[in-house]
This record gives structure tokens, sequence and C-alpha cells, in this order.
């Protein structure tokens, strides 16, 4: 059953979502985990991505289960160098699961090619002293039952201090928290810590202690350059297998655009050999004179492969700290908001009237970028604020090497203007764009932590969300989550708004087993997001509300009975109230609506190149 394995990512550089997969010729299933913390609960171990196979699909009553896109993922699948057009063979099975945090209480099997060192040499350096252990406490949305929480789990992982009372570690390790904590290397208190900010593309958090005793003799650490291959390279935190520090010791592996599991973005990413295991999330990486050149934050799991871990670079590390000293607050990386597809071939190249071996072609351009006001489908870019692009959507990177073109992308900033040399109809010229995070249809993440929702004689409407399809992957049909990985969003602050389940009354009759279906129109208008559905139903004067959903069904309540029985359903179901607080005021219109002709295309993108 040899086969090419792979998983989802995102394209856009970070904040955005465009679908890559990123392909490992592997003959077996093989997993790509971010170390996490370990928690008491086993039922709180999140995948990050769906699992995708070549192998006779998994079926639950009788649907079968769809990959679920990346989280930077657009509805359109990335083809730079790893796309499914450039690989023969169908692919394996690849999960990609946090485990930075290790388990606490639960049972340990150590690997005996992992082994964890703390050498003679280093044991009392002073750069150790900068690293430690996080404590956190996790309690997480409940995505079906939106207006409660899941049970609470607390996790373990590293952090590390680079001065004026900041520390970091990585975004999972303190997703959901409710309580951080940290401890300092040979010390028996834990401090409460705060998180000052946390970018889930990019996979960092800064912490703050106020605690001035915690702060008491640290020597926070310094940054070191990018490294170079064979460059040595120590990793230090506190993994699973006993409770003191832990170093150990590789070399640099590889340098490239690498994908990260948790904000399935796609971001520059060092390839190591040292071992990291779960609860070295969020720990440093130093090199030989002492310097930290990055976090450590994931590893790849394969029955083919050993010692791959990642470090997220400085590089990417100072655009996190630079762009919350410039906004007060992680704005995330921003993206073109071009779907691309390299020329490699000549005959392309020429029907395109490409004169020489260079370029991408412009196959899509998102409505709600800025470059849709000067970027056309079918235009070919050649140049990046005066950068060549190659043929295969790459760019020089240092003496003599390539990279991918979205690694330029990612060293702006949201609001940057940005130089486009493109050929159109054989013509060149020069245009210029404003750069900003993408606009997602289908969130990854939540703002906010908790998920709207919206009861209407015991319907309850929630906003379609990656959390959510994990939840209720095995309930979800074909057709909606076809629509949640490949469609674009037309305008800002678009949403799918599903029902995603009835709680059973009398005023419902006959609508119980209705669920996850999504609902396009209230009394013939439109829906835009969830709040727009709830403003439709505050305003409604007629007799019914009549909801249209996908596939022509429809659900008739008389109006006045309906908001009569809502107090009773709310009572007996135990449900605080009728809706999310993010629905209480009043509600505003600032959306601009796309032509339609500018949105879809939904199918036949796998193997392009999100920019």
């Amino acid at each position: 059953m040899a086969a090419n394995s792979w998983f989802s990512v995102l394209t856009s550089t970070g904040g955005s979502r465009t679908s890559h997969r990123l392909f490992s010729t592997s003959l077996r299933p093989s997993s790509f985990f971010i170390p996490k913390a370990d928690s008491q609960n086993q039922n709180h171990k999140r995948k990050v991505l769906n699992k995708s196979s070549s192998s006779p699909p998994e079926k639950v009553a009788g649907k079968q289960k769809f990959s679920r896109r990346s989280k930077n993922e657009g509805p359109f699948a990335n083809a730079d160098g790893r796309s499914s057009t450039s690989e023969t063979g169908r692919s394996q099975s690849t999960a990609i699961k946090s485990f930075g945090l290790q388990k606490k209480g639960k049972g340990i099997m150590l690997d005996s090619k992992d082994q964890q060192v703390e050498t003679g040499s280093i044991q009392d350096a002073a750069f150790l002293n900068a690293v430690v252990k996080v404590y956190c406490t996790h309690t997480a949305p409940d995505y079906s039952l939106p207006w409660q929480k899941q049970r609470q789990f607390t996790s373990t992982g590293s952090a590390f201090m680079i001065g004026d009372g900041k520390l970091l570690t990585n975004a999972h390790c303190v997703e959901h928290d409710t309580q951080v904590k940290v401890k300092k290397r040979g010390d028996d208190t834990k401090y409460v810590a705060k998180v000052l900010a946390r970018g889930v593309a990019c996979d960092i958090a800064l912490l703050s202690v106020e605690s001035k005793e915690f702060w008491e003799g640290a020597e926070p650490l310094s940054f070191g350059r990018l490294p170079r291959l064979q460059d040595a390279v120590t990793v230090v935190g506190y993994p699973l297998g006993g409770d003191t520090i832990s170093v150990t010791k590789g070399v640099v592996s590889r340098i490239e655009v690498t994908s990260y599991a948790h904000g399935s973005s796609e971001l520059l990413g060092i390839q190591i050999d040292a071992a990291i295991n779960p609860g070295n999330s969020g720990g440093p990486a130093f090199n030989d004179d002492g310097d930290c050149i990055g976090v450590a934050f994931q590893v790849y799991r394969s029955d083919d492969a050993e010692n791959i871990g990642y470090v997220i670079p400085t590089t990417v590390v100072s655009h996190f700290l630079e762009d919350y000293e410039r906004n007060g607050k992680y704005c995330g990386f921003p993206c073109l908001g071009v779907l691309l597809q390299k020329l490699e071939n000549p005959a392309l190249r020429a029907c395109l009237k490409v004169p020489s071996n260079e370029g991408v072609l412009v196959r899509k351009v998102e409505p709600t970028s800025d470059i849709s006001n000067v970027v056309k489908e079918g235009d070919v870019i050649v140049s990046f604020d005066g950068v060549h692009v190659g043929c295969e959507g790459t760019v020089p990177f240092r003496s003599s090497e390539r990279i991918a073109f979205r690694y330029l992308i990612s060293q702006k900033f949201t609001g940057d203007s940005v130089e486009l040399g493109i050929i159109r109809a054989g013509e060149f010229m020069k245009v210029q764009a404003v750069l900003k995070p993408r606009v997602h249809l289908v969130p990854y993440h939540i703002e906010g932590g908790q998920p709207s929702y919206l009861i209407v004689a015991g319907l309850v409407f929630t906003p379609l969300s990656e959390p959510l399809i994990e939840e209720e992957e095995d309930s979800i049909g074909l057709k909606l989550l076809t629509k949640a990985r490949y469609s674009l969003a037309k305008f800002e602050g678009e949403q799918i708004v599903v029902l995603s389940q009835v709680l059973a009354n009398e005023v419902n009759i006959g609508y119980e087993d209705m669920s996850n279906e999504q609902v396009l129109k209230l009394n013939g208008t439109r829906i835009k997001n969830i709040h727009h559905l709830a403003h439709l139903v505050d305003s409604s004067k007629g007799k019914y509300l009549v909801f249209e959903f996908e596939d022509n069904i429809l659900v008739v309540l008389e109006r006045e009975e309906a908001m009569s029985a809502s107090a009773s359903i709310l009572k007996d179901y135990g449900i605080p109230a009728e809706r999310s607080s993010d629905l209480l005021g009043q509600y505003v219109d600032s959306t601009i609506e796309q032509s339609e002709a500018t949105n879809h295309g939904e199918f036949g993108y796998e193997g392009l190149l999100w920019a």
C-alpha cells in the first residue's frame, strides 16, 4: 500500500487560511504532532486536522468521513511543490495532533532513540535558568452546546524569559486558558502568569508575571541569527519523563517554509534532529553561543522517519513581538489574497506571453482582499517588491538557496503596501496593493473563545467553525463540508450559519431530527451572519417565521407562539440565555457584498498555491 502521506496546511503566511497539502513519501500512516502539555483528561486531546486517507474511508451512519481543511486554509489547495499534481500515488492518512503538553498522572512510554541528556558542560549554564515550566488549566468551549464549557483539564509545557517582565511560550500551551502558572528551575513556588497576546497562526504566546520575586536574579535570553545547515542546536524544556529541566542536542537539518500544525499556516521553520517530546513546547532552542535561535513547537512522527522536530525561528518570533509592540495586540500575518499556479511548462508561459522562465499565474483573487482592485485572473506575477519570482513560485533565499514565495509576504505586516510586477496580456506593469489578514468564511479559532449562538423556539443556530466540524464530523453532511472547505467569503463578516440541533418542544414538532443544516434565508431575506439572523428574528412582524435551508428544506413557526415558548424551553434545558452576549447589541450592517461572479468556482483547485 505504498502511498504518499499528507496533511493539510495553509499558505497565507500565517494569519490567512489557504489550504495546502504537504506530502511526505511515506509508505505508512504518519503523524505530525504539536508538543503540547500533558492533560489530565485524555478525552481532551484535540486533533488539529482530520485524517485524510487513500485507504478505504471510515464510515459512520452511512456517511463518509470528510477531511477537514487546515486552519488557514482557504477554499483551494496549495500546490507549492507539495500538491497532488506534483506527487504520484494516493495519500495515506496523516494526523496532526497537539501533544506539547504532557499528560499528568498517566503512564509514560519512552523511546530509547529519543534520549534526553543534560551534559556537564551546560548543566550550570546561566541560560538554563531562564527556562521555566508552565502549568495551565484549560476550559475549552463546547461548540455543540455553545452556551456552556467543556470539563477543564490541566497541562504542562515550557517557556522562557525575554526581559521586561515577559515570557514566550507556544500558543497551544495556553489555549483556552483559565489559569496559567510558571515555576523557575530549582524553585518550589509557582507564580501566576497572564497571557498578553496569543498568535495562533505562528503558535506563539506572550506571557507576563507581575511578581517581583519571580524576576529576582533573572537573566533574559538573547536572540541569535537564523542558523545555517548543520549548525549545532540545543533544545531545553520540561518534557515527559521527569520533573527537572531536560536538554537534548542535535543539528539543523533543514530551513524552509513549514506547515504550522496549530494555526495551520505556513511560515519559515527550522527542522532539527534533536529530540522534542510532549512538554518541550514553548522551550527555547540554543546555538553554541548560548543565543536563542527559536522556540520548539512540533515534531513529525512516522514509522519511516525519525528525529524530525521543528523550531519557530527568531525571524517569526521577532515579527510577532514587533506586531504586538506596534499595535498593542497581535494582528496576525497578512496575505496577498490570490490563488497561484506555477508556470513550469514552456507552452503555458508562451501562451501567456511570458518572455522568461519566471512568474506565477493568478488563478483566483479573494473578493475581500485589497489586491482584487488591481490584479485580475490571468495576470502573471513576476516580482514582489523588486524580487523576481521563479516559475516554481520560489524566490532567492540567502546566498545559494531558494524558498517559497510566501516567505516574502510573511515578512510584511498588516497594512503594509507592496509593489507587484505583473504581466497582463503580454504587457508588463507595476501595481500597488495593501496587505491584510485573510477573511475566513469558516474560522479555525473563535475570537473571544466562546462561540455565538441564537435559540429560536428550540432551534439552535450557530456559525459554522472548524472546532464545530471537529466535534460534529460524523453528523455534518458532505455538501456542507465541501462548502466549508472550498467557498470564499464574499465580504467581511460573512458566516455560514447552521441549525446545529433542535431542542424538542411542542412548538417545533416535526423538526426534532434536524441537525447541522445551513440556514439560507429568513422570511425571504438572505442571512449574512448570525448577528444578522438575530436582527431579522427581532424585527419580524409577520405571522410566521419561515426558515429556508439548503436543499429547499423549510421550517415554519408561528411567530408569537415561538416567542412565548422560548422561556419555558430555556428553563427545561437549563440554558441561561436565548442568545450569546455578542448578539445583544444593535445590529449594524457594514457588509458590502461582492458580486456572485467573483466568488465561486468552488471545485478543481487542488494542487494550487495561495499567497
